[in-house]
């Protein structure tokens, strides 16, 4: 069975930094398509925030390009989002997303910024 395991969130201030991580089990790292991550602030529709493929392809929302990294460490089956600069818009709950044939989702962790 495949999991999805985010941590990292929490609060912040703005222009403050977090980095999330979502562990993923139960699937071979190397046979994943693409990883995404997602967030959904409370009355608004999920988005998507940043893609990796397994190729090493990223792509970014305009919202958050140069703010925002994602990355992969295959020794450990994880993928990061490094986010710098934040604004009190990028509260929401971030949700990691795998691709392989069909998709999974983590259970998401809470990103609040916030003076």
């Amino acid at each position: 069975q495949v999991h999805l395991v985010e941590s990292g969130g929490g609060s912040v201030q703005p222009g403050g930094s977090l980095r999330l991580s979502c562990a993923t089990s139960g699937i071979a790292f190397n046979s994943i398509d693409d990883m995404a991550w997602y967030r959904q602030a409370p009355g608004k529709q999920r988005e998507m925030v940043a893609l990796l493929t397994n190729r090493g392809f990223t792509d970014y929302a305009d919202s958050v390009k140069g703010r925002f990294t994602i990355s992969r460490d295959f020794a450990k089956n994880t993928v990061y989002l490094q986010m710098n600069s934040l604004k009190s818009e990028d509260t929401a709950v971030y949700y990691c997303r795998a691709r392989r044939n069909e998709l999974y989702w983590g259970q998401g962790t809470q990103v609040t910024v916030s003076s």
